[in-house]
């Protein structure tokens, strides 16, 4: 009888033990899964940091800095269009769906342009020729000047535009290229 006891007592810790074991991979297992779902997260984060179009236009090169727009308009012959803009500015947010839904304006923006959107202000006080507000478009020659003469229809912010004002933006596109033909 005591035999029959020892392996009853062997049996049940063998079990108590697989079930620790158990437990343990099964713990395991799920810190597995969370760090594979936290790093799935990350790649997709880094993914959408990496797109400089923030919803301005997909299919358009963007540049990331003013710096890097300047060089780029000076290597491809092309005018630079800033965008000064913020993310949680209901003005900009109705000018961008109207700049995307313009399909004129994302064809220039994509062939004639060097393309910048900046959330940030830059530190070159001639991209604030009226001051600092947004939405602002400015453009920009490859002579690195800023084109204070291709401005919107407003006396008091000469470089904003509104959703309304999308055909007003594309004359000026077409202006600021054609500028760049005859003058340069």
């Amino acid at each position: 009888m005591k035999e029959g006891f020892g392996l009853q007592m062997f049996v049940a810790s063998c079990r108590e033990g697989q079930e620790v074991m158990l437990r343990w991979v099964l713990f395991a297992l799920f810190l597995g899964i969370c760090a594979n779902a936290a790093e799935q997260k990350k790649k997709k984060a880094a993914g959408k940091q990496q797109s400089f179009a923030r919803g301005w236009g997909e299919s358009i090169t963007w540049v990331k800095t003013y710096e890097e727009g300047l060089s780029e308009m000076v290597k491809k012959h092309k005018p630079l269009m800033v965008i000064h803009h913020q993310e949680d500015c209901p003005h900009c947010q109705a000018l961008k769906k109207a700049f995307v839904a313009s399909k004129p304006i994302q064809k220039m923006a994509k062939e004639d342009f060097i393309m910048l959107n900046l959330l940030e202000e830059t530190t070159d006080k001639n991209q604030a020729p009226d001051g600092y507000y947004v939405p602002r478009i400015l453009f920009v020659d490859p002579s690195k000047t800023v084109r204070t003469d291709i401005m919107g229809k407003y006396s008091n912010y000469h470089y904003t535009y509104e959703p309304e004002d999308i055909k007003e933006l594309a004359e000026n596109m077409k202006k600021a290229k054609k500028l760049m033909k005859d003058e340069l």
